[in-house]
C-alpha cells in the first residue's frame, strides 16, 4: 500500500512519521499529474504546494482551523488530504468533486473561492467572528504573490493590520527572486523577532533605558531609528511590517521541516503574522516546470511528451480575437490592448510581443484595467480590455461610472461568455448580458461564428462609446474569414431563414444549435423563422416585431441567465408595442448556479442544444393549436 493510500484524513497525516513525507510528497505530486492528465486542471499551481500544503495539515487541525485559499486554484492537495482521494478521479468532472474548494463538498474547504485575492478579507472576517464568539481556533489565508496585485487583499491587509487580530496570511510566492544572502539574514532577523525571550528582553531593556536620567529617552530613540534603518536595509518584508504584520520568511517551500518549523511560529505569535514562502510553479513535472503558464490550467494531456491529447484544427474564438488585434495593430496606431493577468488566456500575446508600448497587464486588477481604459479613451485613444466574462464582474462599478457615464470609446472584449465547463460556477460567464444590457451607451454584439467576431470587433472600433463584444470558449465553426473588414449597421440583426409559423431569435453562440433547429422544423413542414440577433442591445427593433407580430410565436435562444438577459429584452420590447400577446418562450440559464462538468453535459442540462430547442418549439406549436376550451361568462 502506497502513503497516499494510507491518508483518509489530516489527522492520518499527523500521526506519519516526518522522514516518509517527502516520499508521499512525490506520490502526490504524481496523483495530480496523472488526474490532470486525464481530466484536465490546474496543475502547476498545485504541483508548487505540496509541501505548503502537507506542512499546513501537519500544524493546524481542520475543519476547526480555517485554511482559504485564495482562487482556489491550488487546492488539490487540500482535497487529497482530506477525505476526497478516492473521488480524486472524477475531479471536475459531472457528478464529481469540484477543482475549487466548496464547503457544502466538504467541512475542511471553509470557504468557497474561484476569484482572486478575497482570501485575506475572508479570513479575517473568520477571525473576527471567532473573538467575537469567544472561541480559540487558528485561521490561515493562502494567498498568492500574484493575488496581492488585486486591490480587495491589499485592503485586506490594511485593515488587518489595524485590527491586530490574530490572523496568519501565507504568502506563496512562486514568481519574485530574492538573492541568497537577503534571505539569510532575513531568516535569521523573522527567527530573533518571533522568539519570546527576544520579546522579554527588548522590553526589559526598553524599561532599564528609560529609567536612565536625560540620557535614557534619547538612546532608546536612537536605537530605534538605528534598528529601523537596519530592518530597512535588509529585510524583504518591511511593507508588511509597516501595515501591521509581524513578517516571517521567506523560507523555502519544499523544505518541509522548514516550512513546519516556521508555522508553528506563526501558531505561537499574537496579531497578524505573514508566512513568506518562496514555491516553484511545476515543480515535479518538467514540462509544467519549463513553461508554467501553459500548465496553470490545462486540457487533458500526454504525460509523456506534455502535449494536448485533443486538439481542435479550428481557431478558437480567443485565437482569432488575438490575431484582429495583431492586424488592426498595423493600421490603427490608437489601438491599446489591456489585460488583467493574462495575456495568454486572451489571446494577447502576440500583440503584446509586437506593440509592447500598447499592452498593459495590469496584474489581477479588473477595476484598474476598465478605469486606465477610460483615461486612455479620454484621451483620443481606442483601448481594448480584454477579460473573461466572469472576472469583468468585478469591475461594474468603474463600468458603470467610468465609462459608460461619459460614453467614453472603450471595447471589452469579453472571453468566455457562457457556460465555461469544468471550472464550474465561479468561472461560468453567464451573468454578462445582463449586467451590461441596463446600461445607458453600452452597446452590446455577440456573434454566431468567428467571422461575425472579426466584424463585430471592427465595429466596436468605429463606435464613438462603449461596446461589448463577448464571445464563448473554445473552437469557432470553422466558416471562411472574410478579409475585408466592414462595420455592421448598428443594432441590424440578420434573417438566417424565412417562416411565418414560428420565430427562433437566437443570440451568440445560441445561433447555431437555433439554426439546426429550425431546418429540422422545417422539415417537418413547420415554416419557421430563424433569427441571428447579432445585437442584443440595441436591438433590431423593426425586424423582431415584424416576425414577431408575423408568426404571433416567439422562443428566444441565449447562453444568458434568464433573469434580465436577452429575452427579457425581448418581452420589453413586445410589451411597449401592444404585442404581450405573442407566445414566447425564453430558453437559457435558469435562476441557479451551474455546477462543474463538460460544456455539453451543462448546455443539455440547461436545455440549450438544437434537440430541445426543436422540442421546446414543437411544443408550443402543439399547445397553440388545441381547440380552444368553451370559457364561462361572467356576469
Amino acid at each position: 500500500m502506497s502513503l497516499l493510500q494510507q491518508i483518509n484524513s489530516p489527522a492520518d497525516l499527523k500521526a506519519m512519521p516526518a522522514e516518509q513525507l517527502p516520499l508521499l510528497a512525490e506520490e502526490i505530486r504524481q496523483e495530480i499529474i496523472h488526474t490532470v492528465a486525464q481530466n484536465g486542471g490546474h496543475l502547476a499551481p498545485n504541483l508548487g504546494v505540496v509541501e505548503l500544503t502537507l506542512a499546513l495539515h501537519r500544524v493546524f487541525t481542520t475543519p476547526r482551523d480555517k485554511i482559504i485559499w485564495d482562487v482556489g486554484h491550488q487546492c488539490y492537495v487540500h482535497k487529497l488530504l482530506t477525505g476526497r482521494r478516492e473521488q480524486f478521479a472524477t475531479l471536475r468532472q459531472y457528478g464529481g468533486i469540484s477543482g475549487f474548494p466548496r464547503p457544502l463538498e466538504s467541512s475542511h474547504d471553509a470557504f468557497a473561492t474561484g476569484h482572486s485575492s478575497t482570501s485575506v478579507s475572508a479570513a479575517l472576517g473568520m477571525a473576527l467572528a471567532r473573538d467575537l464568539q469567544k472561541q480559540q481556533h487558528h485561521v490561515i489565508a493562502v494567498i498568492g504573490d500574484g493575488a496581492l496585485t488585486g486591490g480587495m487583499a491589499l485592503e485586506a491587509l490594511n485593515h488587518a493590520g489595524h485590527l491586530q487580530c490574530n490572523l496568519i496570511v501565507v504568502l506563496n510566492d512562486n514568481e519574485m527572486s530574492i538573492a541568497q544572502n537577503v534571505g539569510g539574514i532575513s531568516k535569521y532577523l523573522s527567527r530573533l523577532r518571533s522568539d519570546p525571550k527576544y520579546t522579554r528582553g527588548k522590553e526589559e531593556l526598553e524599561n532599564i533605558l528609560k529609567r536612565i536620567p536625560n540620557i535614557g529617552s534619547a538612546v532608546l530613540k536612537m536605537a530605534d531609528r538605528l534598528k529601523d534603518a537596519f530592518k530597512y536595509l535588509v529585510v524583504p518584508g518591511m511593507f508588511f511590517e509597516e501595515m501591521g504584520f509581524t513578517y516571517l520568511g521567506p523560507v523555502n517551500g519544499h523544505d518541509l521541516p522548514e516550512l513546519v518549523h516556521i508555522l508553528q511560529q506563526a501558531k505561537a505569535l499574537k496579531g497578524p503574522v505573514l508566512v513568506h514562502v518562496l514555491t516553484q510553479k511545476g515543480r515535479g513535472y518538467q514540462p509544467a516546470l519549463a513553461d508554467p503558464d501553459t500548465f496553470h490550467g490545462i486540457a487533458p494531456f500526454d504525460i509523456a511528451t506534455g502535449q494536448l491529447k485533443k486538439k481542435s484544427p479550428l481557431p478558437t474564438y480567443t485565437q482569432v480575437f488575438g490575431q484582429f488585434m495583431l492586424e488592426m495593430g498595423a493600421h490603427l496606431p490608437g489601438l491599446v490592448a489591456i489585460t488583467a493577468a493574462m495575456p495568454g488566456g486572451t489571446g494577447l500575446k502576440a500583440f503584446a510581443a509586437r506593440y509592447p508600448e500598447r499592452f498593459f497587464d495590469v496584474g489581477i486588477a479588473e477595476q484598474h484595467a476598465v478605469t486606465l481604459a477610460a483615461g486612455l479613451a479620454s484621451q483620443g485613444l481606442r483601448p481594448v480590455v480584454a477579460i473573461y466574462s466572469t472576472f469583468l464582474q468585478r469591475a461594474y462599478d468603474q463600468i458603470v461610472h467610468d465609462v459608460c457615464l461619459s460614453g467614453l470609446p472603450v471595447t471589452f472584449a469579453i472571453d468566455r461568455g457562457g457556460l465555461v465547463g469544468d471550472d464550474g460556477p465561479t468561472h461560468h460567464g453567464v451573468f454578462d448580458f445582463s449586467y451590461l444590457r441596463h446600461l445607458p451607451n453600452m452597446v452590446i454584439m455577440a456573434p454566431g461564428d468567428e467571422n461575425e467576431l472579426r466584424q463585430m470587433l471592427y465595429t466596436a472600433l468605429q463606435h464613438d462609446g462603449p461596446v461589448a463584444v463577448r464571445y464563448p470558449r473554445g473552437s469557432g465553426t470553422g466558416c471562411p474569414l472574410d478579409q475585408q473588414l466592414r462595420p455592421i449597421p448598428l443594432g441590424s440583426a440578420r434573417v438566417l431563414q424565412e417562416g411565418d409559423q414560428l420565430t427562433l431569435l437566437a443570440a451568440g453562440s445560441m445561433v447555431q444549435p437555433a439554426r439546426q433547429a429550425a431546418q429540422e422544423l422545417a422539415r417537418r413542414g413547420i415554416a419557421t423563422a430563424c433569427i441571428n440577433a447579432r445585437f442584443i442591445k440595441p436591438l433590431d427593433e423593426k425586424l423582431i416585431l415584424h416576425f414577431a407580430a408575423r408568426t404571433g410565436r416567439v422562443i428566444t435562444v441565449e447562453e444568458n441567465v434568464l433573469a434580465g438577459g436577452f429575452g427579457s429584452a425581448v418581452l420589453e420590447l413586445l410589451q411597449q408595442h401592444g404585442l404581450s400577446r405573442v407566445q414566447v418562450v425564453r430558453l437559457g440559464v435558469p435562476d441557479c448556479f451551474i455546477t462543474h462538468g463538460s460544456r455539453d453535459i451543462l448546455l443539455q442540462q440547461c436545455g440549450l442544444t438544437s434537440e430541445q430547442i426543436l422540442a421546446a418549439a414543437l411544443q408550443l406549436v402543439k399547445e397553440q393549436e388545441r381547440p380552444r376550451q368553451g370559457r364561462l361568462k361572467l356576469l
